[in-house]
């Protein structure tokens, strides 16, 4: 059995089981799956063996990285969205927008996907696949500006990238990744964009699959130690095409590249690698030349999903699961020696025991927890940062990526995973435009007071369009989708920090009511102090018909002589009273005030024509 494993990656790949019981065909398409169902179980091995960790058989980890997009002078309007950029590049763009299985030809729609559309609730569904194709089709007219029957999503996938080779520890063997695939997604009317990532490989010791977990997606290094190593991150990671050929490498051990970079632009650099990645996106702080410009918007550490299918996840102590849940990487000791490592049940724990006390009811989700089922003793892992899902390979469903565990961490899952970070991502893009509108804002300069009260205006649009769009508290009703985004939700603190936002938003739209409120007051004020001292000069000119003047008969140039004096002085009279019209006003006030003396209400009155500020 061991042999199998000597084999180089790719090969591997192609020994996966293609068939299931019954004959009926397992697996669709050229793709990743766990190695053959091993025979060897823990009883069978020597006791040194079964005393230790289990063999990792096969993992799968998805990167998830949300970022902002940045506003360009001259860009587009907002209902044409960013993803029409990279439409029309053409080849210049390794990225080619996806046609999935539910607009694409109905032979490649699988039961997989079906089980994954009828997870979701309708309005869910609606999010994540548009209304169907027979309104898409009513509405082609309506496609190129992206209305009609259309999911809001875009995805777009490059395909030039066939594999990673990451070295974990300086020293320490390379490990061969398969890149499954390799995604950004675009959102309507939100600027925020996700990568999405999924990597696998086979036969890893568990400290090497913790390691993996740990280092590989980290947009730069935290830091270098004495020697000037990276820090947390791996030591090397390689882009390779289909040929083997390295197509970008990364460069976090150039120590000085990055803190020049941020003393020079006050913000991290991107790795090389991952600057790759991304193009034809680039850095807003980049020197780089690119119509699409992005941020970054979380933390640094990319959130992960991960799927371990293990020789027998019994024999995992407390400790490797807390690793593996809170993604702390391996104990030093197994990271030294992953080949040889000792089992850490007597080892220490990554924190103290009284902060992990309440590791269980926190992070972990039990409910397949038993030696029982279709997938016996299945454990999911969340801490909102991190999904993961440990597993037995002995179990057929567990591996199967059609049916099974497998497929629903793939499909179910890793959708509920996205949407949790997509409203996370969003929220904090809401708050940024908030901060960077109040930065802008010049309250001695009109211009930069009308253009302060369009962004905030806005924004606050935006923000209820993308409420009812796409907040949603409850995804399905199936118990394990809906627990694990629930534990998603509760751990990223989606909830306070929809509040937080919603406050902020309203608060600043309540400031510019009140503020135009404010403004309308002061005008009906000035226009009732001139109507009210109009009125008198109005009533008394009029009284009765009289005209003073009896200019009737008078020659034309003697009218026209009249009118311009009286429409000058009238003129004048009006704006002299607009001009002292608040003074006026509290004169007005007085007046009307029985408590007022008549001394006082004289002392207002002279006070109209004092100079000085009022």
């Amino acid at each position: 059995m061991l042999a199998a494993y000597m084999k180089p990656v790719s090969e591997r790949l192609r020994d996966y089981p293609s068939q299931i019981s019954g004959g009926r065909p397992a697996y669709t398409g050229a793709m990743l799956n766990p190695l053959p169902v091993p025979t060897t179980t823990a009883t069978d091995l020597p006791d040194d063996a079964a005393a230790g960790p289990p063999a990792v058989r096969h993992l799968r980890q998805t990167l998830l990285w949300p970022v902002r997009l940045m506003p360009l002078a001259g860009a587009r309007p907002a209902h044409h969205g960013p993803w029409h950029v990279l439409r029309e590049m053409g080849d210049a763009s390794p990225w080619r927008e996806e046609i999935d299985e539910y607009t694409g030809d109905s032979s490649r729609f699988h039961e997989r996907h079906y089980n994954e559309f009828v997870s979701f609730l309708p309005y869910v569904q609606r999010f994540l696949y548009g209304e169907g194709r027979s309104k898409a089709q009513a509405g082609a007219a309506r496609d190129a500006q992206d209305n009609g029957g259309d999911s809001p999503m875009r995805v777009f996938r490059r395909h030039d990238i066939a594999s990673v080779r990451v070295v974990a520890r300086p020293g320490e063997a390379p490990i061969l990744l398969e890149v499954v695939h390799c995604d950004l997604y675009f959102f309507f009317d939100v600027d925020v964009v996700l990568l999405n990532l999924e990597v696998g490989v086979n036969d890893l010791s568990l400290a090497q699959a913790q390691e993996l977990l740990y280092r590989f997606g980290r947009a730069y290094p935290a830091g270098w130690d004495a020697a000037g190593g990276a820090l947390h991150c791996m030591a090397s990671v390689e882009w390779l095409d289909r040929e083997g050929r390295v197509l970008a490498r990364s460069d976090a051990q150039q120590r000085e590249t990055f803190l020049s970079h941020v003393a020079q632009h006050r913000a991290p650099r991107i790795a090389a690698h991952w600057a790759f990645l991304m193009q034809p996106l680039v850095s807003d702080h980049s020197e780089d030349a690119g119509v699409l410009r992005y941020r970054q918007i979380e933390y640094y550490r990319m959130p992960a999903m991960a799927y371990l299918s293990l020789d027998d996840p019994k024999r995992l102590a407390r400790g490797d699961f807390i690793r593996l849940g809170l993604v702390t990487g391996a104990g030093e000791a197994d990271a030294a020696d992953a080949s040889h490592a000792t089992h850490p049940a007597h080892g220490p724990l990554p924190y103290a025991e009284q902060h992990l006390a309440d590791f269980e009811q926190r992070y972990c989700y039990d409910r397949f927890w038993v030696d029982a089922g279709a997938a016996p003793n299945t454990r999911y892992l969340c801490n909102g940062h991190a999904l993961i899902v440990v597993g037995d390979a002995h179990s057929e469903f567990f591996c199967c990526r059609d049916r099974g565990v497998l497929a629903q961490f793939r499909h179910q899952h890793f959708l509920l995973f996205l949407i949790a970070h997509f409203q996370k991502a969003a929220l904090l893009m809401f708050s940024a435009q908030l901060v960077e509108a109040l930065k802008q804002l010049d309250i001695r300069s009109t211009p930069s007071v009308k253009r302060f009260k369009r962004a905030i205006r806005a924004s606050f649009e935006r923000f209820l369009r993308f409420t009812h769009r796409y907040w949603f508290h409850e995804i399905s009703e199936q118990a394990q989708v809906r627990a694990l985004s629930h534990m998603c939700a509760t751990h990223l603190g989606l909830d306070a920090l929809y509040d937080e936002v919603k406050e902020r938003i309203a608060d600043m739209n309540t400031y510019l009511d009140a503020d135009s409120l404010r403004r309308q007051a002061n005008t009906v004020v000035r226009l009732t102090v001139v109507t009210l001292f109009g009125l008198v000069g109005t009533i008394t000119t009029g009284f009765l018909g009289m005209n003073l003047l009896a200019e009737a008969e008078a020659p034309l140039w003697r009218k026209l002589a009249w009118f311009a004096l009286v429409f000058a002085a009238t003129g004048w009279l009006t704006t002299y009273t607009m001009m002292k019209s608040k003074r006026l006003s509290d004169f007005i006030d007085a007046l009307s005030d029985d408590r007022q003396t008549w001394r006082g209400k004289l002392a207002v009155f002279r006070r109209v024509w004092r100079p000085g500020t009022d």
